[in-house]
């Protein structure tokens, strides 16, 4: 069986890589990363699995994800955890309070490096903002945004979804880039 060394500190995404790879051994390595200043994801996954891999010299993958509104030219894009510690999701509210257009979407890059051959692997879900905060915590929650994020062809936020909504949601989703690097790396 094939194995993948993951360096985040986030247990989310440990949580969501040990799921979602199912025919991959994916050996967490805590670890707090630098994170690049750069509004291309794709530019600080890159930076990260080079960080990464200095580190564990093994092959090795990073995550990095950012969240864009369309109403709000984008914001925050990558700089979702500095706007979750100062506005938070209230904050987002307020900004869209008399916004028709409320269409945003996440975007994922998942960077893997193997000392020789660097792959990226994207995936977007799109989707609104709710007007309010809706849902309750969970144990699946990776971001305070699955409060006021409805996916698209939903009118619930990801924090009220069960787990039969999940099932649907994943049948008709673009794969994550998760999916996609474990579809690649398992050939």
């Amino acid at each position: 069986m094939k194995e993948i060394v993951f360096v985040t500190s986030n247990k989310g995404k440990i949580a969501s890589a040990q799921k979602d790879l199912k025919n991959i051994v994916v050996h967490a390595y805590e670890a707090e990363l630098i994170e690049p200043r750069s509004d291309d994801i794709n530019e600080i996954a890159r930076q990260k699995v080079l960080q990464a891999y200095s580190i564990v010299k093994r092959p090795c993958i990073s995550l990095d994800a950012g969240f864009f509104i369309s109403q709000l030219n984008g914001f925050p894009r990558t700089y979702v955890n500095h706007m979750l510690d100062t506005i938070g999701i209230n904050g987002i509210l307020k900004l869209l309070k008399d916004e028709v257009n409320r269409n945003c979407e996440f975007r994922s890059c998942l960077a893997y490096y193997d000392g020789d051959e660097m792959k990226f692997f994207e995936s977007k879900s799109p989707g609104r903002i709710s007007n309010e905060i809706r849902g309750n915590d969970n144990e699946k929650k990776w971001s305070d945004l699955w409060f006021i994020f409805m996916p698209e062809q939903f009118n619930k936020t990801l924090a009220e979804f069960s787990t039969e909504d999940f099932d649907q949601y994943n049948k008709i989703k673009e794969d994550s880039c998760m999916l996609k690097f474990g579809e690649w790396y398992s050939k």
